[in-house]
């Protein structure tokens, strides 16, 4: 234990180069948070969308991930790492100046195609940073490496809901109706609202496109270093290696539970304030209590990456997994503000599971792992999927969030998070069967 104290989570040498890497991540945390909050604020733009065609902008967002993950492997075993972050951070900036031409006509297929395409760039650029991280230093400390890079994704996500709020959600003119008095304007007054808001829509994302454009000349310019497993084997042989190692494939399972739960609570977390405020007759901000969401996931990122000094990551992840599950029992059961407290709570036991899951997943691998990385972030796809079925439950008594009262008490969007407590009951069990593999090893 002494001896892990001892080794450092990152060398002096690449310390520079773990810096530029590490941008990447707050990068991505900053897409992911814009695009959370489109769902409602799409439906009230569109309000002919349902709940369930509006969850789209996640399923075009997340599918991304899963399309582009494994090309985005091939590419960076022909070439490198380097190359695979440049060709993810063209396609990134390319996605986000698509809203442009988007907003022009007014098409919601548009700006679900513009979102896929950000996801094929944010593909390679997480199949890519996440391994390199990886290997940035000694295999030791790699899990806890990795922690400390992704903590910085929840900064990202912090400001993505910022830019949010204050350039989308806050500046929309359909924010001054009710669906009643929606109606009632004229088709001219429709239109003008429509394309006023949908322009409004458009500029953080085109803003981030020129900032994307930016980072890309840094790291064109910076020399990164050459991972330690040069080594070539076939890509069948990195497939039968990955299908026999079952702590990967659990971890591919459970990584694409976490970002189901974790897009389900960040997503539906809108539409769960609005039935605070329709039932209980306030008139709360949904994106100041994402961001608080946002500060205890940072804080829990922070805290657990320290904690694994002294603590197995498999331990941890299922002692977080437990903590989870109990806070989203309380986003379902508690009505108000108590509720929604459970709800952003879950943050904290989140923060860790990502980078956790990667890194046991991953661990002790050589030159499959860049093979792995792509099932790892093609797992990603469970952000696509999940907010389907969440949306789903939404609509069952109508377009409301609480027509439907399942078991005579539970209002609809309440019992509809009982999909990420499923998830974090997997995430809890990958936790568990990890640990005991670890220690049957090194028994």
């Amino acid at each position: 234990m002494n001896q892990l104290k001892k080794i450092p989570i990152v060398s002096k040498e690449l310390a520079f180069q773990f810096i530029i890497i590490t941008i990447l991540f707050a990068l991505w945390g900053i897409a992911n948070e814009l695009t959370a909050p489109m769902v409602s604020t799409f439906k009230k733009v569109m309000p002919e969308l349902s709940n369930l065609q509006a969850s789209f902008v996640q399923m075009a967002f997340y599918f991304g991930y899963f399309f582009m993950a494994f090309p985005a492997a091939l590419y960076i075993r022909k070439y490198s790492y380097k190359s695979g972050i440049i060709l993810g951070l063209i396609l990134y900036a390319t996605g986000a100046f698509l809203f442009y031409p988007a907003a022009h006509y007014q098409s919601y297929t548009f700006f679900l195609v513009s979102l896929w395409v950000i996801t094929c760039g944010l593909a390679f650029l997480e199949t890519t940073s996440n391994p390199l991280i990886l290997f940035l230093g000694n295999n030791k400390t790699a899990t806890q490496r990795l922690n400390l890079a992704q903590a910085f994704n929840p900064i990202g996500a912090i400001t993505g809901l910022i830019l949010a709020q204050q350039l989308v959600i806050g500046s929309i003119k359909s924010n001054n109706y009710t669906p009643e008095t929606f109606k009632a304007l004229s088709s001219d007054e429709l239109a003008s609202i429509r394309e006023h808001d949908l322009n409004i829509i458009s500029i953080p994302y085109i803003g981030l496109g020129i900032f994307v454009l930016a980072i890309l000349i840094i790291i064109i310019f910076t020399k990164m270093p050459k991972t330690v497993h040069e080594e070539k084997m076939s890509i069948s042989e990195s497939f039968k290696k990955l299908l026999a190692n079952k702590n990967y494939k659990n971890g591919v399972i459970a990584q694409a539970f976490y970002v189901g739960a974790q897009i389900l609570c960040w997503t539906f977390m809108y539409q769960y304030v609005d039935n605070i405020n329709h039932t209980f007759g306030l008139n709360i901000t949904a994106t100041n209590y994402n961001i608080a969401a946002m500060i205890l996931f940072l804080m829990g990122r922070w805290i657990g990456t320290a904690m694994m000094k002294n603590i197995n990551p498999s331990k941890m992840l299922m002692y977080f997994g437990v903590g989870g599950m109990i806070c989203a029992s309380g986003a379902i059961l508690l009505q108000g503000i108590p509720g929604l407290i459970s709800l952003i709570s879950i943050s904290i036991f989140m923060s860790i599971m990502f980078p956790t899951i990667y890194g046991i997943a991953l661990k002790d691998m050589g030159d499959e792992a860049k093979i792995g990385s792509s099932g790892l972030v093609m797992a990603i796809v469970g952000g696509a999927l999940m907010p389907l079925l969440q949306a789903s439950i939404l609509d069952w008594g109508g377009p409301g969030f609480s027509d439907l009262k399942v078991f005579g008490f539970i209002p609809e969007v309440n019992f509809s998070f009982i999909l990420p407590l499923f998830c974090l009951a997997v995430v809890t069990l990958y936790g568990y069967t990890s640990y005991h593999h670890s220690k049957i090893i090194n028994s």
